[in-house]
């Protein structure tokens, strides 16, 4: 696994982990790299420090274990939206919009939204967020 620096057309820097450089492009192309602050699909490598290894590791946690650390944080966090929100399934952007414009009562949701759908809530000034939504471990 590698982590890169990205940036979106919208100079949001974030960075995400991939398999390899092939890895990062091919997810690129085809729109699956998002930017967690506005998402943008627009992303490109940003410039990055070299990871230089210090001579003494006691430092602090591998990256292995700030790896799992992370994934752990992402399955706490599903499970935590999943129990406090409703899910839409890819009616999402239509209950997000009867939400903002009171067509129906506010409450938490989530689920599914074309690339397309998630442009038009924004041009709307429609807050949402993209998570980084991990695969269940039991499935």
């Amino acid at each position: 696994m590698i982590v890169f620096d990205l940036k979106c057309a919208k100079d949001h820097v974030f960075e995400a982990w991939f398999s390899d450089s092939a890895g990062f492009e091919a997810q690129r192309d085809a729109g699956d790299v998002v930017c967690p602050v506005c998402g943008n699909t627009k992303v490109e490598k940003s410039l990055m420090s070299p990871n230089v290894p210090a001579k003494a590791r006691n430092a602090g946690p591998s990256s292995t274990e700030a790896a799992q650390a992370a994934a752990q944080m992402l399955y706490q966090m599903r499970d935590h939206v999943e129990k406090n929100s409703d899910y839409v399934g890819d009616k999402f952007a239509e209950e997000a919009r009867k939400i903002h414009y009171g067509e129906t009562k506010k409450r938490d949701i989530y689920g599914e939204a074309t690339p397309e759908e998630a442009t038009e809530l924004r041009e709307e000034d429609i807050d949402f967020g993209v998570l980084p939504w991990p695969d269940r471990k039991d499935a």
